[in-house]
């Protein structure tokens, strides 16, 4: 099904604002020391949150599936892009997987490794931009 996106600039000369078809918006600049006023997050940091969002709705649903109890799930991911050369694209991503409750660890870490190299678009896509992505699973129990 072909996606439309709309772009529309809506402050300074930098501010974006992004909307699907659904009317869900998202708000984008470029950095201040290139012009930006901070209205919004870089393009580029939306590609790991992108990751992020992506690979937390496979894991989610892969533990579901396993009836696994996951009461709350967080992540951290780190970044670091290229230097020096245009375009600068991310070469080292660290993900951390937190998920909290009662949670078989082979299950989680099976479910993350699925998600990162099998079901996630957003992680194949940055793997063929020569991205390494590593990623830890932590279980922190229900309390």
């Amino acid at each position: 099904m072909p996606v439309t996106i709309n772009l529309a600039r809506v402050s300074d000369d930098f501010g974006f604002e992004a909307t699907d078809q659904n009317g869900h918006t998202v708000k984008m600049d470029t950095s201040p020391e290139s012009g930006g006023k901070n209205f919004g997050v870089r393009p580029m940091q939306m590609l790991l949150m992108g990751l992020g969002g992506c690979s937390a709705i496979d894991v989610i649903s892969i533990l579901k599936k396993q009836r696994q109890d996951v009461k709350d799930y967080k992540m951290v991911i780190n970044g670091d892009r290229e230097a020096g050369v245009e375009p600068s694209l991310w070469k080292d991503v660290d993900i951390e997987f937190h998920l909290y409750g009662d949670i078989d660890e082979d299950k989680a870490n099976r479910a993350v490794e699925l998600s990162l190299n099998k079901y996630c678009s957003v992680s194949a896509t940055l793997a063929k931009g020569g991205a390494d992505i590593k990623w830890k699973v932590i279980i922190h129990p229900a309390s």
